[in-house]
């Protein structure tokens, strides 16, 4: 296709890395950019994206009105797309897919966190279920629609590929039967090849998201007094770093001492990222970008020692700060928000803006609760929020 017929291979690429001349182009041809690669310009869409602006009012672990200073999907999503360039400039790989990557990797996720997104699969249980992972796919395939008699932002195929699979293949080659219905419905228009890995710059982003979460969330969870530094004793990964902090520094405010083993934290395990990954790659010996996805394994990951350390900080984070009581009862009410907002909506049409019940009149039940997820899951807090008080509140009568 033409969106790339200007774009020659970069000196710092690797051969296995995507190459702006041999992406598989986009569902609809479009005029190429004579100042941007095809990956740029799928960055430069996604950031362009209200999708992309809703992030700013979407829970990352705390509401958003609990405080200015905690991480919000946007934020975070800026943090794992810095990570993740770091890593794939470092090895070689696209560092604008990957940040294309990075940056709309949450897209799906519904307001409130990891407790909005199980209500709405509760919710959806009897519609085929709900999955953040899937919804992004929807999202910048069908819902972001900016561009005259075409559907979605209209990515490229390796930007789509990374989104639906930057966690590993979906399904097995001759079986799509347990695919979500957002996979399948787009898959059977554009084979995304479900049953393989995908590229270097897709696993980059996933690991980067990993780093970036783990991180922010020990920086955030002592921020809000809900755990202390005392209390990691036995999570290695950031016990060492408070002793070289301790030891390098001496007594420090709390806020700098903070951020010095944050900032430890995350260059650790960028750095086994890069190294353990240049030895997959010395095994694998890919020569081209489809040797990375035909790989039996994922090929970009931490090493068997921090994904044991990796681990054990995830349950400490599980145990202390996601199952903390404060955090249960903001998940508690936004449960209740979504489960409420979803049960009003699909047995009241009439309830939701004009534009919805247009799309509503046009399908069967199955479609319709789909439409009901995907109005609910583009929604901030804040409109969550305002919209059950709304509708649940008998004191308000605001339009």
């Amino acid at each position: 296709m033409s969106d790339f017929k200007i774009f020659t291979p970069q000196p710092n690429f690797a051969p296995y890395a995507a190459l702006p001349s041999q992406t598989r182009g986009r569902l609809y041809d479009q005029k190429s950019a004579n100042n941007r690669s095809p990956y740029q310009r799928d960055r430069d869409r996604i950031i362009h994206s209200g999708a992309f602006r809703r992030l700013k009012h979407k829970t990352q672990v705390f509401v958003h009105h609990v405080g200015d200073y905690y991480r919000t999907r946007l934020t975070h999503s800026i943090e794992v797309a810095q990570i993740a360039r770091s890593i794939a400039r470092a090895m070689g790989f696209n560092e604008d897919l990957t940040e294309a990557l990075a940056l709309a990797h949450d897209f799906g996720h519904p307001p409130f966190g990891h407790a909005g997104e199980e209500a709405l699969d509760k919710a959806m249980s009897p519609y085929q279920g709900f999955d953040h992972n899937a919804q992004s796919l929807r999202v910048v395939t069908k819902l972001e629609n900016r561009y005259a008699g075409i559907n979605g932002l209209n990515l490229t195929w390796d930007t789509l590929e990374g989104l639906a699979k930057h966690n590993g293949p979906l399904c097995s080659k001759n079986d799509y039967s347990q695919l979500h219905v957002n996979f399948k419905e787009y898959n059977d228009n554009h084979d995304l090849e479900l049953h393989t890995y995908a590229s270097g710059e897709a696993q980059i982003a996933a690991i980067a998201d990993d780093i970036a979460y783990n991180s922010h969330d020990v920086a955030d969870g002592i921020k809000a007094g809900l755990m202390s530094l005392e209390q990691f004793a036995d999570v290695a990964l950031v016990q060492d770093n408070i002793k070289i902090v301790h030891d390098k520094y001496g007594p420090l405010d709390s806020s700098r001492e903070l951020h010095e083993i944050i900032r430890r934290l995350i260059g650790n395990m960028i750095t086994d990222v890069i190294d353990n990954s240049q030895e997959n790659l010395k095994i694998l010996k890919p020569e081209t970008i489809d040797d990375i996805r035909g790989a039996d394994k994922m090929t970009i990951g931490f090493s068997k020692n921090m994904e044991n350390q990796d681990k054990t900080l995830k349950k400490f984070l599980m145990k202390n700060m996601y199952r903390h009581y404060k955090v249960n009862r903001m998940s508690s009410k936004a449960r209740r928000v979504v489960g409420e907002l979803f049960e009003l909506y699909l047995n009241e049409t009439d309830c939701l803006p004009t534009q919805w019940q247009e799309e509503l009149e046009k399908t069967n039940k199955l479609e319709k609760a789909r439409i009901v997820a995907d109005f609910i899951a583009g929604m901030t807090d804040r409109f969550a929020l305002l919209e059950h008080k709304r509708l649940f509140d008998p004191s308000t009568f605001e339009l």
